[in-house]
């Protein structure tokens, strides 16, 4: 798969379809693995093939994956990877109607809540990793005073500033460097807080 814009999502249907638990395990997965099948899929949530198949299909019904081209010989499996890099889900898109800020919301609370259980379990693994990964995993907060359009200007700059290293490490992939690489999760979040 070639490297692709994020997905803007901005009606509540396709919204409601990622934001089930199952599905946005398995678009998470996709995207890490950037193609796989169902069975591949299913190993990785621990759930049956046809639930896995099931939940495929709906994200495909979205547009949010897609069929990929084969991987192997074997003409029954089917193969999938995503349709974008990502999504891109903006609060503006979702306000004018009650119904649809409120499925915002609970989309939100879901994704932090996965990726909060993706950082806990880093955390337990964490001395299985070594110091070197252990010493290379930022965690750090910084506590800013910004105008509101400061913070999407900030916003802006470290998601190109991950581009720049995602489109880095795809390339060195290619080139068949892969000694060393690891997935990397890279979570960062911006909000206005008083004390």
């Amino acid at each position: 798969m070639t490297a692709k814009e994020n997905r803007p999502i901005t009606d509540i249907g396709t919204l409601k379809a990622l934001a089930h638990p199952l599905r946005m395990k398995l678009y998470r997965a996709l995207c890490v693995a950037r193609t796989a099948t169902a069975s591949q899929l299913a190993e990785q949530v621990d759930e049956a093939v046809s639930l896995v198949s099931y939940h495929l299909r709906k994200l495909a019904d979205h547009g949010l994956i897609e069929a990929a081209r084969p991987q192997s010989g074997d003409g029954r499996e089917r193969w999938w990877q995503p349709s974008s890099d990502g999504v891109s889900i903006k609060d503006k898109d979702f306000r004018d109607a009650p119904e649809k800020a409120a499925a915002h919301a609970a989309a939100t609370r879901l994704f932090h809540e996965q990726r909060a259980d993706l950082y806990r379990r880093y955390l337990d693994e964490r001395h299985a990793w070594g110091p070197e990964w252990n010493s290379a995993a930022p965690d750090q907060e910084s506590l800013l005073r910004l105008t509101a359009a400061e913070l999407a200007e900030l916003g802006e700059e470290l998601l190109a500033l991950a581009r720049k290293y995602d489109e880095k490490g795809r390339a060195a992939e290619a080139a068949g460097d892969t000694e060393g690489r690891e997935n990397v999760a890279l979570h960062v979040y911006g909000f206005p807080f008083r004390p």
